[in-house]
């Protein structure tokens, strides 16, 4: 795989493009661009640690705002389709008005609405920051994968886009030990102004270490505006639908109907428009790529197995035994700190040419597997203790589940389709996660019900004289545990059923070291 994506070739037109001005020379690889590199990579774990700390940290700015339960649903809501929105087109306007200004004025603007956002006068005003914020911190994963992509020589490049994994590996572990540090120790503000100093730390970086391509304003000639007018909403409505889903009561919404049916409408839209023009967003000819498309496919599962374990033991020792967040904190660190060793290692794995990332692929799958399999043997007697074994074996299976896939979507591509490469990871990436957190929210709700009611059945006779107050809570506690194993169940036969995929879809393909 080229190491080299040049402006010149970044435009990815399936028809005639503007003329390019000449090229600006490549830069060569050392410790300034390592510099930008890493840069860009603590901004990208910056954003991503606000997303989740906001998330896990809402109850403490609601109370301390005077926000309900319902209002405060929609700071999440907006802020997550801004997000997955900014991801689907950053690619085009880094080609355009250059990755280093796209990429600093993300981090500025980032960093500037987490400062403001605990002095928002009023709830729209705040929901305005966050979508601001949104869009900010959904920009910058494109940007990481676009550097690594185009300035990493082909014998570490694999190292690089193992610190895109961080992303989804390392940050989302990493949210509740934070969130429960910043409120209980800090204060409430501290759940948005977190973003600061790492985001001052990353400008400089970036500034120094990333070089100043020329402006490409002769793409403007060729905007996708209806592209952009099908596609932004689309998104948009589909996050804030998936988002709401659950606590609206899903289709017996009209506003969910609305917002669902509506961007499914727009996106087919939007995708129709994409397949014929000369300079679009999204190359949807790339899916004719197998392993991209099957890097696509097994990544949504991916992320939904990442994220189920990592809610089902936090929500299980919050409910049933009353953990706060910094009390559940050791067992997410048991994934996450080990993750800066794990992820170079399996880097390091996958770039012998000996190696075949889909085997990786697959005993890393096999490993969450096994781990959710243990998990469901749970009872309501499990305590913190218990989880830690479960976390050993991820310790290893998230980064080999996460790697591999990277490696299948962007080695072999031409150069000019490394930003739509981009574009479709990383949108499908933001998609997936929000699907796979709606997922589970209605999978819970769904089980909780069915296993109340088959336990109330069953102790719907009772004699008198029974203390009900302690049967309600020892009640209560086998629900969850029950549901909690279900999803357990549920993950792990995801997880194998993405195995099967592997002799069928993928090609073999090696490092690009081996090119």
């Amino acid at each position: 795989m080229s190491a080299v994506l040049s402006p010149a070739l970044s435009t990815g037109s399936t028809g005639a493009a503007p003329a390019a001005p000449p090229p600006a020379q490549q830069a060569i690889f050392g410790l300034r661009l390592a510099t930008g590199l890493c840069g860009v990579l603590l901004a990208v774990l910056v954003s991503g640690l606000n997303e989740n700390i906001t998330k896990i940290a809402l109850a403490d700015i609601r109370g301390a705002m005077g926000i309900t339960r319902d209002d405060a649903s929609w700071l999440v809501a907006l802020y997550a389709a801004a997000s997955v929105s900014a991801m689907a087109f950053a690619p085009w306007c880094a080609a355009t008005f250059s990755l280093r200004r796209v990429t600093l004025a993300a981090i500025a603007t980032c960093m500037l609405m987490g400062f403001l956002c605990p002095f928002a006068p009023n709830l729209p005003v705040l929901l305005a920051m966050r979508m601001v914020q949104g869009a900010a911190g959904g920009a910058l994963p494109p940007m990481l994968m676009t550097v690594a992509l185009r300035f990493l020589p082909p014998n570490i490049k694999l190292y690089g886009l193992g610190g895109y994994a961080l992303s989804a590996t390392f940050g989302p572990s990493l949210g509740t030990p934070l969130a429960a540090f910043w409120t209980d120790y800090l204060g409430w503000q501290w759940a948005f102004w977190q973003v600061i100093p790492g985001s001052i730390a990353a400008l400089l970086m970036v500034s120094w270490g990333l070089p100043q391509d020329p402006l490409r304003l002769e793409r403007l000639r060729q905007f996708d505006w209806r592209g952009l007018l099908l596609g932004l909403p689309a998104i948009s409505m589909l996050v804030v639908g998936l988002v709401q889903g659950e606590r609206l009561d899903w289709f017996a919404s009209p506003l969910i109907c609305l917002l669902t049916g509506g961007g499914g409408l727009l996106l087919v839209l939007f995708f129709i428009n994409e397949w014929s023009h000369p300079l679009p967003f999204f190359k949807l000819q790339l899916l004719a790529r197998r392993n991209l498309s099957h890097a696509l496919l097994t990544l949504g599962g991916v992320l939904f197995v990442l994220l189920a374990v990592i809610m089902i033991p936090s929500a299980y020792l919050a409910q049933v035994h009353g953990y706060r967040p910094l009390q559940t904190a050791p067992v997410m660190l048991t994934v996450a700190l080990p993750q800066l060793l794990a992820l170079p290692l399996v880097a390091a794995l996958c770039n012998l040419r000996a190696v075949d990332c889909r085997w990786v692929l697959a005993i890393g799958l096999g490993l969450l597997a096994m781990s959710c399999l243990l998990g469901a043997r749970m009872s309501p007697d499990w305590i913190r203790d218990h989880f830690y074994a479960l976390q050993a074996l991820q310790i290893f299976a998230q980064p080999m589940a996460v790697i591999p896939l990277l490696l299948l979507a962007t080695t072999g591509l031409a150069p000019a389709d490394g930003p739509f490469a981009s574009a479709w990871f990383n949108t499908i990436k933001g998609m997936s996660a929000i699907v796979a957190g709606a997922l589970l929210d209605a999978s819970i709700t769904r089980r909780n019900h069915f296993h109340s009611t088959v336990l109330s059945e069953r102790l719907g006779n009772l004699p008198d004289g029974v203390d009900m107050t302690g049967m309600a809570q020892r009640m209560h506690a086998q629900v969850v545990t029950l549901t909690s194993s279900d999803l357990y169940l549920t993950v792990a036969a995801i997880a194998l059923a993405m195995i099967v995929l592997i002799p069928i879809l993928p090609t073999r393909i090696y490092p690009p070291r081996a090119a």
